[in-house]
């Protein structure tokens, strides 16, 4: 009998104990047989005791087995590398390529991707430049997908500087490389890099995917660049894609944010399949929009339809009863939220929109009491929507009040001082006048020409919403 034909008759019978086997004690009894068998390199068998170790749950029992064989095959070390990315034990992928390394074991341009995506996920942008190094020095920085990978990583740590510098020096582009470049200034909340990049990647006669479209439909959102989105969703329904939970989610979004909120609403109900973050989407533009009743209609309706709402969800729906002044309605909710209907308690920002509510609607003093009860220190939203209520309602006392706590929480904004001046000055009192001035100017602050208190209204919406 040939070498060949006496090893396949070894490891045939190996690979179908791996195939049928259901317990523990049986992967430990193959693991003996193929120590013993001397076939613990064998690149054959190698994939179906990972998967089979993976299947009963014990992927490290693979990890120490292989980690303790001299100098293991480099594609046996890749196939628990990618085992470890894929099952999201990021630091076991790592481990692992720092055992090839002091262990000699080359890596070759499929170890790379997977080590960088590991890198990636648990954020160790030192551990990636020392990868990004042995690259270099093997010459893999040709190969497209290893240069993905690299500008992925440094989009994700926020380096793009660097991301740039590769991304020009890159002698080959696909869609993944525009994509990571997109994402990467999205990331960076270079929302116009992002849109002049995705501009930039039609003109190299580049067709976008799905992830492209999902990062530049976001880059439209946070930058209103609604002429673009419009564009993105018309490129869409002429290649007829199928308007899936992420992409579908994303329009949503860009149209609310951009003020197109029905256009939102007629992509949301042609949408098969919703999540919750789809239905945030929505009462997120319709909380923008001032919507308040459509709102709560469409918060209704979710709760109908079995999605369990999040906390992102509540907080989106009370914004809009603050915009539209369903104070009742929003008491209720905010009730509904501390006796536990949602299952979580109600946070900073649940908190924030409540004071807000009962300051627009003249509950002064119940949102005072909502501040001094709070489980946590009340923040400058919460003392910024507190004071424009007591201002809107002529409460000169209570401003006082609200002013001098924002000084406290922020002493270098002029624009506090400036208020609680004006307060006094309503009141005739000149002496309080002249001591906020010397207050100011031995702080060395200086009113800022145009501003005003209570412009903090639009940023309390934009801070709750993001």
């Amino acid at each position: 009998m040939n070498p060949s034909s006496k090893l396949h008759n070894t490891v045939t019978p190996i690979l179908n104990f791996l195939q049928n086997c259901k317990t523990p004690t049986q992967l430990y009894q193959i693991q003996a047989q193929i120590i013993t068998q001397n076939l613990s390199s064998n690149t054959n068998i190698a994939p179906h005791f990972i998967t089979t170790c993976q299947s009963l749950g014990l992927l490290n029992t693979a990890l120490n087995f292989y980690t303790h064989i001299e100098k293991p095959h480099v594609f046996i070390c890749n196939t628990l590398i990618q085992t470890f990315c894929n099952h999201k034990l990021p630091k076991d992928s790592i481990f692992m390529y720092t055992h090839m390394h002091k262990n000699s074991i080359l890596p070759n341009n499929y170890t790379f991707p997977f080590v960088l995506k590991a890198i990636c996920d648990v954020r160790d942008f030192l551990k990636g430049k020392c990868v990004h190094g042995q690259i270099m020095k093997m010459g893999h920085f040709r190969d497209v997908y290893v240069m993905n990978s690299l500008l992925n990583l440094y989009g994700s740590c926020g380096d793009m500087v660097l991301c740039e510098k590769l991304f020009d020096e890159m002698s080959e582009r696909d869609v993944v490389s525009w994509t990571a470049m997109i994402s990467g200034y999205r990331e960076a909340k270079r929302f116009d890099d992002a849109l002049v990049a995705f501009e930039q990647m039609q003109y190299a006669g580049v067709v976008p995917n799905r992830v492209t479209m999902v990062n530049a439909l976001s880059a439209c959102a946070s930058f209103g660049a609604i002429d673009m989105g419009v564009w993105i969703h018309d490129f869409i329904r002429r290649n007829e894609w199928e308007l899936d939970v992420k992409l579908g989610t994303c329009l949503v979004d860009m149209y609310g944010k951009c003020g197109k909120i029905e256009e939102g609403l007629r992509v949301f109900e042609s949408m098969v399949e919703k999540n919750v973050f789809t239905w945030n989407a929505l009462l997120k533009g319709l909380a923008v929009a001032k919507s308040g009743q459509l709102a709560v209609w469409w918060f209704c309706r979710m709760q109908e339809t079995g999605v369990k709402p999040d906390v992102i969800t509540l907080i989106s729906v009370l914004c809009a009863c603050v915009h539209s002044g369903l104070e009742q309605m929003g008491k209720c909710i905010f009730s509904s939220i501390i006796v536990g209907k949602y299952g979580f308690s109600p946070n900073v920002k649940h908190y924030a929109c409540m004071i807000d509510l009962l300051a627009r609607s003249g509950s002064l003093e119940h949102a005072l009491k909502v501040i001094q009860a709070l489980p946590i220190e009340p923040t400058v939203s919460m003392w910024g929507a507190f004071l424009a209520g007591c201002r809107t309602h002529g409460r000169l006392e209570l401003s006082e009040l609200a002013a001098w706590k924002l000084m406290e929480l922020e002493p270098d904004n002029s624009a506090y001082y400036v208020v609680l001046s004006n307060i006094y000055a309503e009141t005739f009192r000149w002496s309080d006048v002249e001591k906020v001035r010397m207050l100011m100017k031995e702080r060395g602050l200086k009113k800022d020409l145009g501003s005003s208190s209570l412009e903090l209204d639009p940023q309390l919406v934009q801070d709750l919403l993001a």
